[in-house]
């Protein structure tokens, strides 16, 4: 992708433009502070990876979504996962009810598993899996299923989310204790570290904390605090940072303000940049660079006149684009009326491919670098968070801080003030508090059957009737002994989830040593 670039009026477009005086404060593509990129030719040498977020109803179902977004150029995979799996609850529990499929595909065991992926060559593809709680279960999952194919473990290449910190904050898709919680978080780390040595074991997330109600300063700073305490984890459980760091990777939410969320994403990169070279100690420069994902936002769409949502995320994708992001997901028009239709995630993959191969906008890296606006933009918001990041600390940390509920505080104070705005008009929702349309055009809205549900419960029970029942007690019994010592917990959980155990049995066994969160 190196070839010469020019504009519709043959002007050749170089690499990268540059004022030498610029250089020392805001550096060079793919060098520290990384202000303007982790590598130095950025799109010119590869575009970012086209990652469209799909889950629904069964596995199979879900398989067929993933097939007919990679035959129309899909890049990479995004696993959506029902709120049951997300909270370690089988299909056939009675609290899973009316939820099973619902938000996400419903993964009970590695059986659901291979069917997500059938058909899907693992050595040929990278997923991103966006779960937590469940994360570790669900990436050994993962593992089984490539080693099924003949795929070992280097060869696999993705993301999982593993954030826990944001659940506790934002989300709430947490099922532990932050203390355990926080444990099986660094035994993802030390087992991927010699296991699965291409794949980014963490997805530190700001998009749920932007979702929530965090204005960019907050969500620059909540997320860069959560992330140094999981390196800072990771280094007392014995961890060299050199080791993990440069696979850890980041998730931010691209929202409507265009300019401030490209110097977002560049203050991003040169806060995490100096805090882990000169505060953190790491010495490698991979472990400095901020890799991350985008998804637009969606707490920005609306169910009125839902054809404006396609503008509103063209704007955000394009601004994450410009701010150097690694991957995308553009969202679909209909997510606030349902889930996304074959039609809407099309379109919204589309999206993607016209900014990527019609817009020009990936002819060459950073291209507002130096603009008075952008780099003012840049700088304030590199203070706003680094201001935050020292109230966190003066707290004890950003675990103490969530403990104390200040960081959920700040989020609700911002998210109030943006509700008193657009009540008042003062913020416009176009088609919402002005531009209002009484006859609006009625959009087909995706529903998921629910015969689903009663097929997944019935396909687990009859799953569960057919196991080796002593061997599978016997390997919960290990996981349950490894859970109240400090034995990585990986090994025993793979063992328990090849002989067919489920997302539910195994977190059953961890709850009962870990016990539950509750907040106060």
């Amino acid at each position: 992708m190196n070839e010469n670039r020019r504009t519709s009026s043959g002007i050749e477009i170089e690499t990268v433009y540059d004022q030498p005086a610029d250089r020392g404060k805001i550096g060079d593509p793919g060098e520290y502070p990384f202000t303007r990129g982790p590598y130095p030719s950025m799109y010119r040498g590869r575009l970012w990876t086209m990652r469209q977020y799909a889950g629904f109803g069964t596995a199979s179902e879900t398989n067929q979504r993933f097939k007919s977004l990679m035959a129309a150029g899909q890049t990479g995979l995004s696993v959506a996962f029902d709120l049951p799996t997300q909270m370690g609850l089988d299909s056939n529990h009675p609290l899973a009810a009316g939820e099973v499929g619902k938000v996400g595909v419903a993964i009970d065991s590695i059986e659901d598993m291979r069917r997500l992926f059938e058909g899907i060559p693992l050595d040929e593809v990278s997923t991103s899996m966006t779960i937590n709680s469940t994360g570790p279960l669900l990436l050994l999952l993962y593992q089984l299923v490539a080693e099924e194919q003949g795929v070992t473990g280097d060869q696999l290449r993705g993301t999982i989310q593993n954030d826990i910190l944001k659940e506790y904050v934002a989300r709430g898709t947490y099922i532990y204790p932050p203390k355990p919680s926080m444990r099986l978080v660094m035994d993802v780390f030390a087992y991927s570290a010699k296991a699965l040595p291409q794949w980014n074991t963490i997805s530190i997330s700001g998009y749920h904390i932007r979702e929530a109600g965090a204005t960019a300063a907050q969500e620059l700073a909540f997320t860069i605090a959560n992330g140094l305490a999981y390196v800072r984890a990771a280094i007392d459980a014995g961890l060299d940072v050199d080791d993990f760091a440069s696979r850890l990777s980041f998730f931010w939410n691209g929202h409507n303000d265009f300019f401030e969320e490209i110097a977002k994403y560049r203050a991003a990169r040169r806060i995490w940049a100096r805090h882990m070279k000169d505060e953190i100690g790491a010495q490698s420069p991979k472990s400095w660079a901020m890799r991350f994902h985008t998804q637009t936002a969606g707490s920005t769409l609306t169910a009125q006149q839902p054809l404006n949502n396609v503008v509103r995320t063209t704007v955000q994708a394009l601004s994450a684009i410009l701010g150097g992001t690694q991957s995308l997901h553009t969202n679909s028009y209909d997510e606030a009326l349902g889930l996304p239709t074959d039609e809407s995630a099309l379109l919204a993959l589309r999206t993607q491919q016209v900014l990527a191969n019609e817009s020009g906008v990936a002819n060459t890296v950073d291209p507002l670098a130096g603009s008075y606006f952008i780099e003012s933009l840049t700088d304030e918001l590199e203070a706003r968070a680094e201001s935050l990041i020292k109230q966190i600390d003066d707290i004890g940390g950003a675990v103490s801080s969530i403990e104390e509920g200040w960081m959920q505080a700040q989020i609700e104070d911002s998210a109030y003030e943006e509700a008193r705005r657009q009540s008042s008009g003062e913020s416009v929702v176009v088609g919402v508090n002005r531009y209002e349309d009484e006859e609006s055009t009625p959009v087909p809205v995706l529903e998921v059957d629910p015969a689903l549900e009663r097929n997944q419960v019935a396909s687990l029970e009859e799953r569960k009737a057919n196991r080796d029942q002593g061997a599978l007690e016997q390997s919960l019994g290990v996981v349950r002994s490894a859970a109240r010592s400090d034995t990585n917990l990986m090994p025993p959980m793979k063992a328990a989830l090849s002989l067919g155990a489920t997302i539910g049995e195994v977190s059953d066994v961890l709850r009962e040593v870990f016990g539950v969160h509750r907040p106060t």
